[in-house]
């Protein structure tokens, strides 16, 4: 009982102790607010009431009145940026480095936001060299970031390994799997151009960066295809399944084509029908729908199709089924099918898109860096119709 009265008799010293603490803080905070310009609390008025150009305006003036207030360049040039004034937003961070008194760590961050205003405006040239300026700051991570994204742009890919490398080395984080991408968009390039070798050596040091990387198997596998090596081709090709099984979708039409080539026709359908059971995919079955009215018949075909759809119930799917059905179809019904066929298939050319699980761009054909948001290997493998059932 003694307790809880001392408790008790305790309450208003802690109350009191608190009130003059507050008092405190609202003293240094009212002492430091009369040292600010009029005009900023008017700008973050505005700024609250959602009137942008009048806060601009406001800002403006102050770092008029008050040339020392570096925040409020900083401040007033993001606004620019953010709003696309690009040429405004230029103009006020080159007005702050002009300044010779400018702290060496202000002067950083000037160049930074200088060289950001820069690559929005799409001056790539000039943002290269202010970013350049930066490497040796505390602004150096941002700055390869930066120029990362800058080489990507203009596909100067040996110079974006160079600066994923150097992101890497300076602890921003793995970069792996954009260095592996890099090494293949060279290795497509060397293919184009029929430099089979060097396609080759760039692809093996793509696997080396990331065992996974499923681009890297499909143009190594292509590579020896140009060489006449077919065989080699389909064990490479088969290594698909093994980095990851949803990507076998994406080699089925070559993996089939190789059977054909070496004269085992039949050996493909069975490998991708046993892909299948384990991946269903429009795309797979689009292959192996093929294959099987080429080899085994139309009845087959059929089979096939009611087998996948009872597992996995898609528009896409029926599509297929329909196709089938129209080939051997009685002719008092052919019409009907094919009225239903035609129906369904406007629907199925709305929902055949990959869809990027970063931005959201949809698209009908598969990417490996996506044209939206420019990030790499967010395209799932899969259909967005097929990802909506899945889920």
């Amino acid at each position: 009982m003694e307790f809880e009265i001392w408790m008790l008799l305790g309450i208003p010293l802690f109350f009191a102790l608190g009130w003059i603490a507050a008092r405190v803080d609202i003293k240094q905070l009212l002492s430091e607010s009369r040292t600010l310009p009029r005009g900023y609390f008017r700008g973050l008025n505005f700024l609250l009431n959602e009137q942008p150009d009048k806060a601009i305006d406001a800002f403006i003036d102050i770092v008029k009145l008050d040339p020392e207030t570096v925040e409020m360049h900083f401040a007033l040039g993001n606004l620019f940026r953010r709003r696309g004034e690009i040429e405004r937003a230029i103009r006020v961070h080159q007005n702050l480095l002009s300044r010779p008194d400018l702290p060496a760590d202000e002067k950083a961050h000037g160049q930074y936001e200088l060289g950001m205003d820069y690559l929005k405006a799409g001056l790539l040239d000039r943002a290269e060299e202010t970013f350049n300026l930066l490497l040796d700051t505390p602004y150096g991570a941002q700055a390869r970031r930066a120029l990362l994204e800058i080489y990507q742009r203009e596909k100067e890919w040996p110079r974006a390994i160079e600066a994923a490398l150097g992101l890497q080395e300076s602890g921003a984080g793995a970069r792996q799997k954009e260095i592996a991408q890099f090494y293949c968009e060279l290795a497509q390039d060397a293919l184009v151009h029929m430099h089979t070798d060097d396609a080759l050596a760039l692809l093996d040091k793509a696997l080396h960066a990331d065992r996974k990387n499923v681009r890297a198997t499909l143009l190594t596998g292509d590579a020896q295809l140009v060489k006449d090596d077919v065989e080699g081709a389909l064990v490479t090709w088969r290594r698909v399944e093994q980095q990851s099984v949803p990507h076998v979708a994406l080699v089925a039409q070559r993996l089939m084509d190789g059977y054909r080539k070496v004269g085992r026709p039949q050996e493909g359908v069975n490998l991708l029908r046993s892909y299948l059971a384990e991946a269903s995919s429009i795309d797979l079955i689009e292959v192996v729908f093929k294959a099987v009215i080429e080899l085994d018949g139309v009845d087959a075909a059929k089979q096939l199709m009611i087998e996948e759809l009872r597992r996995n119930p898609t528009l896409l799917g029926l599509d297929k089924l329909l196709e089938a059905r129209l080939m051997d179809a009685p002719a008092d019904v052919w019409d009907e099918l094919s009225m239903v066929k035609n129906l369904v298939r406007g629907y199925t050319q709305k929902l055949a898109r990959y869809q990027c699980s970063h931005c959201g761009f949809k698209a009908r054909q598969f990417y490996w860096q996506c044209p939206g948001c420019s990030r790499w290997e967010t395209y799932p493998p899969r259909r967005t119709e097929e990802l909506n059932v899945m889920n």
